[in-house]
């Protein structure tokens, strides 16, 4: 019998599947038994409690970093224009300011990384309202949406058919043949640069973050709903702006705005008006329904793209200009390419084991906050207990460390291209870090801790048949 534990829709779930449902006889043990790391313990059930403040300052860091950062630019650049030092210059800073930007919208990626795992805010109402608003939204995604991506991915890391980080990697063509030597490492990475390959990096994680794969360990194929609200929203958010804003450089300033202006009535009717079956659901209950996020992205969008439109007509600023240059063309290069070092290098050349499906990253502050944001880089210690919030993970390092067996199977890396302390986290993706031999595949229901369902039998089967197939 399979026994999957957590905080469900009814307070307490565990669904046991006997044999005759299809999965084979056996338990699935919950990872925060004392059994595993002493994960019961007092002290890191101090190390699991949230509030909701803490992360206030950490958001307003990040805004604080956009605001700065686009303000120099645009002084520099009017600066550089007026000096006539020509365009060479202008290209320098703007090459700056998209790398500052791309960190900083990775930065969005770890507060969403938060609010996918309630650690955001204690409130989970407080915790869904402002990871979407503060965070998913201006980078294009949802917080549930990237949840359903990536609370999977816990559960069956490194799973090639059920991890989505693999799939979505695999299928953008920017998961490599691990292990990989060195010379190899960096004539792929080289080649993962062009535009094009970062626009498909980009496109393709957006498809997985809004709509999954087929394969998906928590689709509910009784309830796949509608295309069609997914295509509204998709519709609204890229190509009204588009539209919008050719209209206004080659046609007439009021039909752009008429456009604006009758696009977001239309998609704000259909959202309302839709019926309830319309929205896909899955095996994870929303926060907040389907339709209301919907409709706080629409409405979100349509403050956003009104005042660039109002600046821009008005004359105040060319503040679609500004948006294109200092959102939008970093969201496709200098952001994806963060996200994708990460991602290599947190479960490149690793197995399935509890202790060796990612490792502990130690570098510099400049590394740490473009390619490893909040916390990310004690990302060993996060897959062990995915509950415990990002500022204090380097404490249950520390207090991990006291296991035998994490000290024994653990990975801790120095720096990120090169050390004198050991392997990088570019060397240990190399043949000489292979896993020595394949642990037997860990999969992690504890990170549904939180986390409410509507099908929880569903996902224990598919916790079985994953722990089956290793």
């Amino acid at each position: 019998m399979w026994l999957i534990r957590g905080q469900g829709v009814k307070s307490g779930f565990e669904v046991a599947i006997s044999a005759r449902d299809g999965g084979p006889s056996g338990v699935i043990r919950d990872a925060s038994s004392p059994a595993r790391s002493g994960a019961d313990s007092e002290a890191v059930r101090d190390l699991k409690a949230r509030d909701n403040s803490t992360n206030w300052l950490h958001l307003l860091q990040i805004y604080a970093v956009i605001a700065i950062t686009i303000a120099l630019a645009i002084e520099a650049n009017e600066w550089i224009d007026e000096m006539g030092y020509g365009w060479g210059w202008i290209v320098a800073v703007n090459t700056v300011a998209a790398l500052v930007l791309g960190a900083a919208q990775h930065q969005f990626g770890g507060a969403i990384h938060e609010g996918t795992h309630f650690l955001l805010f204690k409130n989970r109402r407080l915790n869904e309202v402002a990871s979407d608003w503060l965070a998913a939204f201006p980078i294009y995604t949802s917080t549930y949406q990237f949840r359903l991506h990536h609370l999977a991915h816990h559960q069956f890391v490194n799973d090639p058919e059920r991890d989505p980080d693999i799939a979505q990697l695999k299928e953008s063509g920017h998961w490599l043949d691990f292990p990989v030597p060195s010379i190899e490492l960096l004539w792929g990475f080289l080649k993962r640069l062009s535009p094009v390959k970062l626009f498909l990096f980009t496109v393709f994680r957006a498809k997985y973050s809004a709509v999954g794969f087929d394969e998906h360990a928590y689709i509910d194929p009784a309830a796949q709903g509608s295309k069609w609200p997914l295509r509204v929203g998709i519709l609204y958010a890229v190509a009204v702006p588009i539209a919008t804003v050719e209209l206004i450089r080659f046609v007439d300033a009021r039909l752009g705005c008429a456009v604006l202006i009758v696009s977001t009535i239309v998609a704000i009717a259909y959202l309302l008006l839709a019926p309830e079956s319309a929205f896909t659901q899955t095996r994870l209950a929303p926060v907040i329904s389907h339709r209301a996020t919907m409709l706080s992205r629409v409405v979100y969008f349509a403050i956003l793209y009104g005042t660039l439109t109002y600046l821009t007509v008005s004359g105040i600023a060319p503040a679609w200009k500004y948006f294109n240059l200092y959102w939008v063309i970093p969201l496709f290069t200098s952001f994806p390419l963060f996200m994708m070092l990460r991602q290599w290098v947190q479960h490149g050349n690793a197995d399935r084991g509890r202790y060796t499906n990612t490792r502990v990253f130690l570098t510099g502050p400049l590394v740490r906050y473009a390619v490893f944001p909040w916390g990310m880089d004690y990302h060993l210690p996060h897959h062990l207990m995915a509950s415990v919030p990002h500022y204090n993970l380097k404490r249950l390092h520390e207090l991990l460390l006291a296991d035998p067996t994490y000290r024994e199977k653990g990975v801790v890396l120095h720096g990120f291209f090169a050390s004198s302390e050991g392997p990088s986290a570019l060397e240990a993706l190399g043949p000489a870090h292979a896993p020595a031999s394949r642990e037997r595949a860990y999969v992690d229901n504890a990170a549904l801790e939180y986390a409410e369902l509507r099908d929880a039998t569903g996902i224990a089967r598919e916790a079985a048949r994953s722990e089956q197939a290793s």
